[in-house]
């Protein structure tokens, strides 16, 4: 057998110690142990790294993203003071891209200040790099920590690393999903001996009629209720884009990514990210539990088109070499397109802001973003 990791040791131990594992706490150990995982000991990020997000394919997504800021901050009486929060910054890019736009409009550009909220050492140090010229930067271990006022929440792929909770269904009822060691002592799914009482009527209604064998994750309510509360309250609203599905229905999506190929999620805990798909309806749900307004889900490709993705791709192409322009148009197919490598279905757009809040832009029929022109570069 093959030696094991410092994290492999310490779950086989816990394991061996205390019984089989839930999914959740296998999948918060791989992401945020201390000492070993994912999150907090290296940049997962670009082609180095295991995966490649939207601002990193494109300047144009972030760039939107600072329009659509634009628009909320208008939307909500231009605010003297603005918090710009992301979760989950990545290396910076963005966020970047954003006050690039968001420069173009200097009495929103001067009522800023941003808050990224990072775990990361090591991505805390890419982002103090590539926002070096931005004022007004504080890093935050937690939404909680920013101060209050009102506020713009970029969250883009953030839900998918929360850790989720897994039953799977058996004759008997649904069993919570557990990782346990095989008779080789390899990290292995089974199920707790025990069915979860009286679990069925808490169930979505298309998870109801699964078959034996299905599997049924979720995520608390608790981070969603906390976001929404806050814009609730202090005004604002939150743009979560990520992964994941529209309906609440079952489906096991648990799953790891390494050097951009799908990995055994139990093979090497804390080296792969592990991730599972967003539940929209879930998030909204919890938004609208709280009182705040719900905006969507749309599919990410069209919000970016309704946001005038195209005509800034085209701008930016008339701008270059054709080279760069046959880049500016692969960037474009990849961000809303809906087949094969394309994020453009895949990825779902959900807004919650504070209740009066009636228009989003990209996110209702209406488009209420300024159109992207020639001011950013």
């Amino acid at each position: 057998m093959t030696e094991l990791s410092p994290l492999q040791a310490e779950i086989h131990k816990l394991i061996r110690s205390s019984g089989p594992m839930p999914v959740w706490r296998y999948m918060k150990l791989c992401l945020t142990h201390p000492e070993h995982g994912y999150y907090v000991s290296r940049d997962p990020l670009g082609r180095e790294g295991d995966f490649t997000t939207a601002p990193e394919v494109s300047q144009m997504f972030g760039e939107l993203l600072g329009l659509w800021t634009a628009s909320v901050w208008k939307s909500i009486g231009s605010p003297s003071t603005l918090r710009l929060i992301e979760l989950g910054p990545g290396r910076g890019t963005m966020m970047a891209d954003a006050l690039r736009a968001i420069r173009v409009l200097p009495p929103l550009y001067e009522s800023i200040d941003i808050h990224l909220v990072e775990i990361n050492p090591v991505l805390r140090e890419r982002q103090r790099a590539t926002l070096s010229g931005s004022r007004n930067i504080t890093w935050h271990d937690s939404l909680d920590d920013v101060p209050e006022g009102p506020a713009v929440i970029l969250a883009n792929e953030y839900f998918d690393v929360l850790p989720i909770h897994q039953v799977v269904r058996r004759e008997t009822g649904w069993h919570e999903r557990v990782v346990n060691l095989d008779d080789d002592g390899k990290l292995s799914f089974g199920a707790a001996e025990e069915p979860m009482p009286r679990f069925e009527v808490l169930l979505p209604p298309l998870v109801r009629a699964a078959p034996i064998g299905a599997v049924f994750e979720w995520r608390p309510d608790t981070e969603m209720m906390k976001i929404a509360t806050r814009v609730r309250d202090q005004g604002g609203a939150v743009l979560v884009i990520d992964y994941g599905h529209m309906r609440s229905d079952a489906g096991d999506t648990f799953q790891a990514i390494a050097r951009h190929s799908f990995a055994d999620p139990l093979k090497h805990p804390g080296q792969a990210d592990v991730t599972a798909h967003v539940d929209f309806q879930a998030l909204a749900r919890a938004a609208e539990d709280v009182g705040a307004r719900v905006h969507g889900p749309v599919t990410q490709g069209e919000f970016l088109k309704r946001l005038g993705i195209e005509t800034r791709a085209l701008t930016l192409m008339g701008k270059t070499t054709p080279e760069v322009s046959a880049d500016i148009a692969a960037a474009l197919k990849r961000l809303t397109d809906s087949g094969r490598g394309g994020m453009g279905s895949m990825f779902k757009v959900l807004a919650v802001t504070q209740p009066d809040l009636t228009m989003v832009a990209g996110l209702t029929d209406e488009p209420s973003a300024p159109a992207p022109g020639d001011a950013t570069e």
